[in-house]
């Protein structure tokens, strides 16, 4: 089917849902997930598949074995388009809106270690650099989790310190509330901004 955006419903569900995660509340709306969530991801995974690839649309169950968290459900929706490990283009509805992402989420210690002699080859490193600035005078916003300090073996005066403490590094802007989520152009916006964040992803995978 095409990608007709996102109703209003969606978000009014994971507001619901994030006030009420147990079985019973879920089994009583799960029709409305089906039709107003899982329904236009899945359009929306079919559309962006040719240009992107292979999609995976998540799963709305949390696998609590190991977790002390035993909420049964997220409260988001999840579409990813892999690119290498853990590395790729993410797009999510949740109670605060629509939002979407690319970078990697996580690197294996050997990965890790290959990146970060990547950034600090001085080509490499100040190709990333350049990247992440004219993403951010875009209106991206760099995110991903890093040490609070210097990793081990790194000087902490290095001239890109702040990319070395990065474990993981994405970028992402979020849509919230706006009109466009409900709309077809939806489509067109996420095409567009994971072009834009294509050097990154391509970064990478080249240097991991």
């Amino acid at each position: 089917m095409p990608f007709h955006g996102f109703p209003v419903a969606a978000l009014d569900f994971y507001d619901d849902l994030e006030a009420d995660t147990s079985k019973p509340f879920w089994e009583a709306n799960k029709h409305i997930y089906t039709s107003s969530v899982a329904a236009p991801m899945n359009d929306l995974a079919e559309a962006l598949s040719g240009e992107f690839g292979e999609p995976k649309v998540f799963r709305p169950y949390r696998d609590v074995r190991f977790s002390k968290d035993k909420t049964p459900y997220k409260t988001h929706q999840g579409l990813f388009f892999a690119h290498g490990p853990a590395t790729g283009y993410y797009v999510q509805i949740g109670a605060p809106g629509v939002m979407v992402a690319a970078g990697f989420y996580h690197a294996e210690a050997d990965r890790l270690a290959a990146l970060r002699t990547a950034i600090d080859t001085e080509a490499h490193g100040k190709e990333l650099e350049r990247l992440l600035q004219k993403l951010t005078r875009s209106g991206w916003t760099v995110g991903g989790d890093t040490l609070k300090t210097a990793p081990r073996g790194w000087p902490k005066d290095h001239p890109r310190i702040e990319l070395l403490r990065h474990k993981s590094l994405t970028v992402s802007r979020d849509y919230g509330f706006e009109d466009i989520v409900h709309s077809p152009e939806l489509l067109d916006q996420v095409r567009e901004h994971w072009r834009q964040a294509t050097p990154l992803v391509d970064w990478a995978v080249a240097h991991g």
